[in-house]
């Protein structure tokens, strides 16, 4: 069980180091003066999903969930 332990703890903090990086990576979320000139309606607005910031988004959602459940299961070792 204690080999168990050692791997999970292992990809926990490799998790941590690459959710902490997504995070950094992305964009701020504020308009500014872009929402103005209707800078979301671009082509670039309506198509985030298939952009490197779109994937970030759900990379960072994929590596919190990751987070979550090894810190519980990690908590019940």
């Amino acid at each position: 069980m204690a080999v168990v332990k050692i791997i999970l703890t292992i990809i926990f903090v490799l998790d941590c180091i690459a959710l902490t990086a997504a995070v950094l990576l992305q964009e701020g979320k504020q308009q500014g003066l872009g929402s103005i000139a209707g800078a979301a309606d671009s082509y670039w607005g309506r198509n985030k999903g298939r952009s490197m910031e779109g994937g970030l988004v759900k990379a960072t959602t994929i590596m919190a969930v990751l987070f979550f459940v090894l810190a519980v299961v990690l908590n019940m070792i």
